[in-house]
């Protein structure tokens, strides 16, 4: 008799989620070449003070190493990788390739994403693809953990075992499309969520009260590390659907040492979000080494699992 193999263990990340946890994930930029020494220095620092690092996907539409090699090259250091895939740079036959592989490879945790835009990164004569977006990877993660293909057609050699999430932004100037593209994503499969860089909390209280938790899902509010009131201005005038507030600009820019008081700011958001939702999701371009100090700030520990 043919032995049914059994499905493999649950994400670290996964059984985070499963015990109810605050949680806290961080993210890194994969090289703009092929030396990783960088990628893993930061990884290990983070190990051990968040449940899962994203590796995001050429975002930006600036070109970097492949993240499914980046989150192989974590996995195999013991560090828990969250595989960002983006819809902009492959139709479904590619993208059902990688999320394959990644399953094969043992990587669990996927953030099915949309893709910024071509024109906006190194690239700009490249051909997006956007074959399918957001909603619709999801559908195909969902197929893939039955044991279909894009096609709805039985994979001869097994399916996958991937914790598919997807981002979310509280923010946004229309609640009805933001309370739509939500729901499409509950729908289709999103376990976790993870936000844009949130600077309203009011905002993201509401969000939580109408939407996010009657999902019964978690959702990690995004926590941007600011170094100064020019780098504030900068993002308030070409991040669409941002608005840091001008009392925090003003105390970047009145401080002695604006990186410090930047710390300050996100560990003071940090204990904001853990007062509303499930956890946080930190970005700290070019300083991902100062998470755990951000975290220090905030009165978070390192993890115990």
């Amino acid at each position: 008799m043919a032995l049914i193999p059994s499905s493999p263990p649950l994400s670290r990340f996964a059984q985070a989620i499963q015990r109810g946890e605050f949680l806290l994930t961080a993210e890194i930029t994969p090289p703009k070449g092929s030396d990783t020494s960088t990628l893993l220095s930061l990884a290990q620092q983070l190990k051990g003070r968040v449940h899962a690092i994203n590796i995001t996907d050429s975002n930006r539409a600036m070109a970097r190493m492949s993240p499914l090699a980046a989150s192989l090259l974590l996995h195999q250091a013991g560090v828990e990788p969250i595989l960002q895939l983006a819809c902009r740079d492959r139709n479904r036959l590619a993208l059902q390739g990688d999320l394959l592989g990644a399953s094969a490879l043992g990587l669990r945790n996927v953030l099915a994403l949309t893709g910024d835009p071509i024109h906006i990164g190194d690239c700009p004569d490249a051909r997006p693809v956007f074959d399918l977006e957001s909603v619709r990877l999801l559908q195909l993660i969902q197929r893939l953990n039955n044991g279909l293909d894009c096609n709805g057609k039985p994979l001869p050699d097994g399916g996958t075992h991937l914790l598919a999430g997807a981002a979310v932004e509280p923010q946004s100037g229309s609640f009805s499309g933001l309370e739509r593209r939500f729901h499409r994503k509950l729908e289709n499969g999103a376990q976790f969520f993870q936000s844009q860089m949130v600077t309203d909390f009011e905002q993201l209280e509401r969000f939580m009260d109408k939407l996010g938790r009657p999902a019964g899902k978690p959702i990690l509010a995004g926590i941007f590390l600011l170094k100064s009131a020019k780098n504030a201005e900068f993002i308030n005038r070409n991040l669409p659907g941002v608005k840091i507030p001008d009392e925090i600009i003003q105390r970047l820019a009145n401080a002695a040492h604006p990186l410090e008081e930047g710390i300050r700011i996100a560990a003071e958001q940090v204990r904001q979000a853990r007062q509303i939702c499930h956890g946080v999701h930190l970005m700290a371009v070019k300083a991902e080494h100062l998470i755990p100090r951000i975290l220090d700030e905030a009165g978070i520990p390192p993890l115990t699992h």
